[in-house]
């Protein structure tokens, strides 16, 4: 951590706790605190989702960034067991990298993967206009957590709301610059989730 002092207020997609942020949800105990978007909790509810809309894909991708290992650890966990539920092959592809991610979609025709599911990672919503495109390159139905992603060319996303996630943070940022003290403010979770499905057809490019 760079500053102890610094009050922060944050956005994630991943349980502060486990990854030592904070001490507690509920007392954060130390000079972060923030609201936290319900990423990696729905990538499971992604996986059954995206199965839904494609009821012929068999075998479904799940990217995730192996330089982030706690994140990508708790994806497995949560996806593997709804792939188990729902009798579905999930592979697992990694990029670390935007380098990598030419990589990742010829895998997945190696794969004969009818479907991909990507991870909640930095990185991954960083380069989510890029991930959108080359699913489209590639006619590859996938799913997200942002609305960007769709807006993209992507064919869904489901998560919780970013524009809930910034007015949460706005409100604590606000009340520290009046005093507040953040280790006294709970870490909020976003309750709207948003399910956004593009109505335009994967058609692969030429």
């Amino acid at each position: 951590m760079a500053t102890t002092t610094i009050p922060i207020v944050f956005e994630v997609g991943f349980d502060p706790v486990e990854v030592g942020l904070v001490a507690s949800l509920n007392r954060p105990g130390g000079n972060l605190t923030g609201v936290t978007n319900s990423g990696v909790e729905v990538t499971a509810k992604q996986v059954e989702l995206l199965h839904e809309l494609v009821p012929t894909a068999t075998s479904i991708a799940l990217l995730v960034n192996p330089s982030n290992p706690t994140l990508t650890e708790r994806l497995l966990r949560d996806t593997q067991v709804t792939g188990r539920q729902a009798w579905l092959q999930l592979n697992v592809v990694n990029a670390s990298t935007e380098r990598d991610f030419d990589g990742v979609f010829a895998a997945l025709i190696q794969l004969r993967a009818g479907a991909l599911v990507i991870g909640a990672d930095a990185l991954f919503i960083e380069q989510s206009r890029e991930l959108a495109a080359l699913t489209v390159r590639h006619a590859i139905p996938a799913s997200f957590h942002f609305r960007e992603f769709v807006a993209a060319g992507g064919l869904m996303s489901y998560g919780g709301s970013i524009t809930e996630a910034h007015r949460l943070a706005g409100i604590y940022a606000g009340r520290i610059l009046k005093g507040d003290n953040p280790a006294d403010l709970p870490v909020v979770q976003v309750t709207k989730l948003e399910l956004v499905i593009n109505s335009r057809p994967l058609a692969r490019s030429e």
